[in-house]
């Protein structure tokens, strides 16, 4: 079998499968003017694929009228653009929060610098100090 054979009917395997869970029994899906309905049984003892038939609708459905297989399967352009634009806002909503982020944890580490700094040169005067002290006793025994 070639590939693409095996993907069409992996594909109606899964419509099958969706289908039945659907609560539509055996069902058919209607397409612009064509339905499927299977026809067959797949049967666990022989491993026969199940088989399908393209018929024309048995609903009193318009000829335009297409119902997806799956909920999102087929959208309109404009469902397309609007699911853009949501998506976008998302990310960019997740990208504000990220940043608002960033910026707070800029702020912590450059209060954290700043303290260690104050740290620093609160020690470096001390030392100064100390410096001083024992350079005046040096230079007083030195006398």
């Amino acid at each position: 079998m070639s590939v693409l054979l095996l993907v069409i009917l992996h594909m109606l395997a899964s419509l099958e499968q969706f289908m039945l869970s659907s609560g539509r029994g055996a069902g058919e899906l209607c397409v612009q003017g064509l339905s499927m309905a299977v026809t067959g049984d797949e049967t666990a003892a022989t491993g026969d694929m199940p088989s399908y038939q393209l018929r024309t609708p048995t609903t009193n459905l318009p000829q335009g009228v297409v119902m997806a297989a799956s909920p999102g399967a087929l959208h309109s352009p404009q469902q397309l653009a609007e699911e853009a634009t949501r998506k976008r806002e998302l990310r960019l909503m997740k990208n504000r929060e990220a940043a608002k982020e960033c910026r707070r944890r800029k702020k912590e580490y450059i209060k954290c610098l700043e303290s260690r700094v104050a740290v620093l040169e609160v020690q470096n005067q001390k030392l100064i100090e100390e410096l001083e002290t024992l350079k005046d006793i040096c230079s007083s025994k030195a006398d």
